[in-house]
């Protein structure tokens, strides 16, 4: 329970970040802790369906259409969340992209500082 709450306080911290990103506008820190809820839901929901459905243009295109996929999770979370907006083509790739390094980064760094919170590292924290 404490380590998703520590995982929803990261996404949000690693969204304040991206909220630098031309395109990307975060009202405040309580937006961004709902976008970040909001995100793990869009990621535990509609990203495999996605995932499965483009799997076929992934395949052609060796990969790269995952960035679309990222970019379309990141911004059904921007429609569903009041107070964060997504828009234009940077935003749209760039977003997802830089939320999951510092994501990664930020669960990574306090993974290591306090290994009692039992932060599974090892797992996907993108967009």
């Amino acid at each position: 329970m404490l380590s998703a709450l520590f995982t929803v306080l990261a996404t949000a911290l690693s969204l304040l970040v991206v909220d630098f990103i031309p395109g990307v506008d975060l009202a405040n820190f309580p937006a961004a802790l709902l976008a970040a809820v909001v995100i793990g839901l869009v990621n535990s929901t509609a990203k495999p369906v996605l995932s499965t459905l483009s799997l076929p243009l992934n395949f052609v295109s060796f990969g790269l259409f995952s960035l679309v996929v990222n970019g379309l999770c990141f911004w059904l979370a921007s429609v569903l969340t009041p107070g964060f907006a997504v828009q234009g083509l940077l935003a749209f790739i760039a977003g997802p992209v830089i939320l999951t390094l510092v994501n990664t980064f930020i669960l990574r760094y306090f993974a290591e500082r306090r290994p009692t919170l039992n932060l599974d590292t090892d797992a996907k924290t993108e967009v």
